[in-house]
């Protein structure tokens, strides 16, 4: 990840300035962050992420939406990270919008060079929203998903499935670790 000249913005004027950029960008602490170039298994994943997600809802009839990449998420008001996608149960944000500020489900897909951005900054950043229950990181070169799940009080649970249902309750669905995947 490369970062823009040294310029604080807000998490609002980040959202305008990053309409006039080529590529993907992130806001860290008022500092524009660009995303690294996307892999092809990493793309791939993200989509099989995205679908399984929507299928999970649309089965379960829940009023929830599924979000795929480049919807932000509102962590702070100099905060806005680019999860790989989402899912939220709240209002419905206009059509026009650009971040959501109630995430239930976050995935990220964990590429070389965010591995330790998405074990640490946004493991603490994504449960510092009250409304964020699951923070699922996919690791698509061993296949594993590390499910951390808000436990009791200030604790967050952690799993790591190699097979069987990441179980998202809530808000009450559960997703096979194998659909997250690209076929092998």
């Amino acid at each position: 990840m490369s970062t823009a000249p040294k310029q604080m913005m807000s998490a609002d004027e980040f959202l305008l300035w990053a309409q006039e950029r080529e590529g993907r960008w992130e806001l860290h602490d008022g500092v524009p962050v660009m995303m690294s170039p996307e892999r092809v298994l990493h793309g791939d994943t993200k989509g099989e992420a995205y679908s399984a997600l929507k299928e999970a809802v649309r089965r379960t009839g829940l009023p929830c939406k599924v979000y795929p990449d480049g919807v932000a998420v509102r962590i702070t008001s100099d905060t806005n990270y680019q999860p790989d996608a989402s899912v939220s149960c709240g209002v419905r944000p206009a059509p026009d919008a650009q971040a959501i500020t109630d995430p239930i489900i976050i995935v990220e897909v964990l590429s070389p060079s965010t591995a330790a951005i998405d074990h640490g900054r946004k493991l603490s950043g994504y449960f510092s929203l009250k409304t964020v229950e699951h923070y699922l990181i996919l690791d698509p070169e061993r296949r594993v998903v590390i499910h951390h799940k808000r436990g009791q009080g200030e604790a967050i649970e952690t799993r790591v499935l190699a097979s069987g249902f990441a179980k998202l309750h809530p808000p009450g669905f559960d997703v096979e670790v194998e659909a997250l995947f690209p076929a092998p």
